[in-house]
């Protein structure tokens, strides 16, 4: 006798696509795993593992086993991002048309495939960092310049290409928006943070500038970007409030443009001292600046989206993916304050960096465990 599955309805103001891909809790535990449910959105949880190991890297306070720490974060990271390619390398080719239908024809989930190139940036810079103890230095600038150089082109063609189809094919409203619409232009923001540090490894003189240039470049596409979509953002949910369930968790994703262009402004200064030492003082000053007043404008957001999470959490919300949005962005905020601390000296930089990083460890072990038990009990890519 077959066995019949029921589903609940979705909440109130959540889309129905939104419910069956991001909800997928409301799934029986008797659900068999199906690779056509496999999003891309699944690449969070790599980036929220491979920041955790960043953040570790980045801190300025120096704990007895940190540093462990964040090599067994990377190798983790490193392991998912294998595992989960080949899962949609088999995605891709044997459920195309589903892959078809999530980019082209439904656009809650086509914002997410900004997630897959910052998951390979956020591993690559994760590797030079900290693989190279393990790797050896070669080998790791090596990896991270492959995956840096992929990760920015896949960056490009999302921040375009999104937006595109958002013009051209899918159907939305403005007053519908929500932060995962920041994703695909944020990845340009990532590329910009991580490529700095492929800079010392590279030839003097072009090369260098080559690349010095081109991360202020990106820094551009990618801030401005968002400039121009955070009002859309801000209107959608004040228009649509509060968030439906499924979707709550990401608005911690407005953290991400913010932390992460603290982090590449000041990444872009350490880089500056070797390429143009002229313009570094300059450079600098731009980073201190801009970073305090964007990390000042992140915090005030993070006690908005905690306390907006802590209302649907005591109104019943259940684990979805969405969870790992409680990671990334909150990992960026760490290495934003971070640069903070090591180019101002201010204890408080120092102190905010560590703060954040505990909560940073606590999301990731919840937005884990809750994966984990996902798949084990097929709640999670059910049929």
């Amino acid at each position: 006798m077959a066995t019949v599955i029921t589903r609940p309805r979705p909440p109130l103001g959540a889309p129905r696509s939104l419910a069956r891909r991001l909800g997928r809790s409301l799934v029986g535990p008797s659900a068999r795993p199906d690779l056509a449910q496999l999003g891309p959105n699944w690449y969070a949880a790599v980036m929220g593992t491979a920041i955790v190991g960043n953040g570790a890297a980045a801190l300025p306070v120096r704990p007895p086993g940190l540093t462990g720490f964040g090599e067994l974060m990377w190798g983790l990271g490193l392991v998912a991002l294998l595992v989960l390619g080949a899962a949609r390398l088999v995605h891709l080719t044997r459920h195309r048309a589903a892959a078809r239908r999530h980019l082209l024809d439904t656009p809650a989930t086509a914002v997410f495939y900004g997630c897959p190139p910052m998951a390979l940036l956020s591993v690559g810079f994760g590797t030079l960092v900290l693989g190279s103890r393990v790797i050896g230095t070669g080998p790791a600038v090596a990896v991270d310049a492959a995956l840096w150089g992929a990760g920015t082109l896949y960056a490009l063609t999302v921040a375009a290409g999104i937006p595109y189809l958002m013009i051209t094919r899918h159907r939305l409203s403005a007053l519908e928006a929500n932060p995962t619409w920041l994703l695909p232009v944020v990845a340009p923001l990532v590329a910009a943070a991580t490529g700095p540090a492929l800079v010392p490894h590279l030839p003097a003189g072009t090369p260098q500038r080559a690349m010095l240039y081109g991360c202020w470049a990106l820094l551009g596409v990618g801030l401005l970007a968002t400039l121009a979509l955070l009002p859309v953002v801000l209107t959608g949910l004040v228009h649509s409030k509060p968030p439906a369930p499924a979707l709550t968790p990401a608005l911690f994703l407005v953290l991400g443009p913010l932390g992460q262009s603290t982090t590449a402004v000041h990444q872009l200064a350490d880089a500056a001292r070797q390429v143009t030492p002229r313009l570094a003082p300059a450079v600098l000053a731009f980073a201190e600046l801009y970073g305090v007043a964007v990390l000042g404008v992140a915090m005030l957001w993070l006690v908005i989206a905690a306390a907006a999470n802590l209302r649907a959490r005591r109104a019943g919300m259940t684990f979805a993916m969405t969870w790992w949005a409680y990671t990334f962005p909150v990992g960026t905020c760490v290495t934003g304050a971070a640069a903070l601390a090591r180019h101002t000296g201010f204890a408080g930089f120092t102190g905010l960096a560590a703060g954040l990083f505990v909560l940073l460890v606590a999301a990731w072990a919840v937005a884990a465990c809750g994966t984990v038990a996902g798949l084990a009990g097929g709640r999670l890519l059910a049929r």
